[in-house]
């Protein structure tokens, strides 16, 4: 699934594609990735422009001329793409918008399980886990002390905490491995074990990671892939997710995968020890 570092990715490369067009007319070849009726959705959006894109967690928010937002979730494997109107459309394509400038874009997604909502500007935030989404993963948003409070409130494992949205916007499996591997800290401690300085590590490494994986345009494990076509540049920068049985790169202990609360986890046994002196 795209985490927030891919679908930030994905915005800006919308930005270029959609944003500024106006709808001419709209295709939809797979009913249920609208969870609107699918004749009103095209009837309010035909003639209307994109004026702009915006995201939040892992949703995108499609803002229009006539003040109705689209909340898209691309899940696992949902893409968008650009091309001349008229270019081929394939199976898996389900969705196209054709524009007035003599372009479309298409979304495409091979599990079926995205989705796109449209709501009145300003209803967004009661869309699916909009919710109870918590804080973009920014200086500005995160802060240390919601950070803290969430995490002594927490008697669960810390890998299915960073996973659960309603503590911090974005975080998926990725990262997730990625920030507990530099903040050396097992992926089964409990959350509010957590002693102040681990905190305070993991919730700057949390800020530094997505802004790092943002820089690089993501990770592409699988299909990911940008607004162009384009994979991420992120995965040859990864230290844990996905290297189980290699070495790992700070003390060439050989690293472990594991499962936690039904996720592929890696992590280093030596590094990230998984603390039992607890009082």
């Amino acid at each position: 699934m795209p985490e927030l570092p891919e679908v930030e990715t994905v915005r800006r490369g919308l930005l270029k594609i959609a944003k500024g067009r106006k709808i001419n007319t709209i295709d939809v070849y797979y009913g249920k990735t609208i969870t609107n009726d699918v004749e009103e959705f095209r009837q309010a959006l035909i003639g209307q422009t994109i004026e702009d894109i915006d995201r939040r967690g892992k949703y995108l928010l499609f803002r229009f001329s006539n003040n109705l937002t689209m909340v898209s979730h691309l899940r696992m494997e949902g893409q968008y793409f650009s091309q001349p109107i008229g270019g081929p459309i394939d199976k898996h394509t389900h969705v196209v918008f054709q524009f007035t400038d003599g372009t479309e874009l298409c979304y495409h997604d091979t599990r079926k399980f995205g989705r796109m909502t449209l709501v009145r500007t300003g209803d967004e935030m009661q869309v699916g886990g909009l919710k109870t989404i918590g804080p973009e993963p920014t200086p500005e948003t995160f802060k240390l002390d919601f950070f803290r409070d969430e995490l002594k409130k927490s008697r669960g494992k810390i890998k299915p905490f960073l996973l659960n949205q309603r503590h911090v916007a974005g975080l998926g499996n990725i990262y997730a491995d990625e920030v507990l591997w530099m903040s050396r800290i097992n992926p089964e401690q409990p959350a509010n074990s957590l002693t102040d300085r681990q905190i305070k590590n993991l919730h700057a490494n949390i800020i530094k990671e997505l802004a790092q994986a943002i820089k690089y345009k993501g990770t592409t494990v699988h299909t990911f892939a940008n607004a162009f076509g384009g994979a991420g540049g992120f995965q040859e920068r990864l230290n844990a997710y996905g290297h189980g049985g290699d070495k790992c790169p700070r003390c060439g202990t050989k690293m472990i995968k594991i499962k936690v609360a039904q996720r592929g986890t890696t992590y280093c046994p030596h590094c990230q020890p998984l603390r039992e002196d607890l009082p």
